[in-house]
């Protein structure tokens, strides 16, 4: 019994969840590199982040947010997942929610949110979900990209008993010459998930929350 990971993981971390009795590979299946985009004035934003590397490119590029909750133009910030929520946290700011996807997020908002006004710091390859679902309610909301992605597409020989995806990018750059039948396939998230179904018809195993913990204990539950 093998397991491919579509992500690296350290191998420390793999073998103290799985033990020696599941070995495990790593491949990326994706890259990212941040984009030089020129900082603007952020005032009577709401921001919205839907993943690390989102983050982490907004901050490269000198966006100064307002956190400042006593101030009148403060900005709110809403994310997706419990890892965009800590990576904004190390660079010193919280968050005004937190949802576990796209898609709950877009509904927290048409719900919530009519008057406020956002902008999305996001990748190349980001879900269409908010902007499709907003303007469609007369919410403002402008996405701007502060990263690529790009898809690897790497050929794996190897056969595996099972793998496990990350992202619906890397769903696509492992899918592209490679088939998802005859092993069991685990998926961090339902968005991640949803991709997955485009590609086959056996059963997906999904984590409830998108972090590894909740994909290691799928895993050891399932194998």
């Amino acid at each position: 019994m093998k397991i491919l990971f579509t992500k690296i993981i350290d191998a420390a971390l793999l073998s103290k969840e799985l033990g020696s009795d599941i070995p495990a590979d790593c491949i990326e299946v994706i890259k990212t590199e941040a984009i030089k985009t020129a900082a603007f004035d952020l005032k009577n934003y709401s921001l919205i982040f839907t993943s690390v590397n989102g983050v982490r490119s907004f901050f490269e590029n000198q966006f100064k947010p307002n956190e400042d909750f006593t101030a009148k133009n403060y900005n709110k910030i809403y994310c997706v997942g419990e890892k965009t929520k800590r990576e904004l946290r190390k660079h010193g700011f919280g968050t005004f929610k937190v949802l576990k996807n796209a898609e709950t997020l877009s509904r927290f908002i048409i719900g919530n949110c009519q008057h406020e006004q956002f902008v999305h710091f996001c990748g190349n390859l980001a879900l269409d979900v908010l902007d499709k679902d907003l303007p469609l309610q007369n919410i403002s909301y402008k996405k701007v990209t502060v990263y690529n992605t790009k898809e690897t597409h790497p050929q794996v020989p190897e056969k595996y008993h099972a793998a496990v995806f990350f992202s619906p990018s890397g769903v696509r750059s492992f899918a592209k010459l490679n088939s998802l039948e005859d092993m069991k396939i685990f998926s961090i998230g339902e968005t991640t998930s949803g991709e997955l179904r485009k590609y086959t018809q056996q059963e997906i195993f999904t984590s409830e929350e998108n972090n590894l913990a909740s994909i290691f204990g799928l895993i050891k539950k399932e194998l």
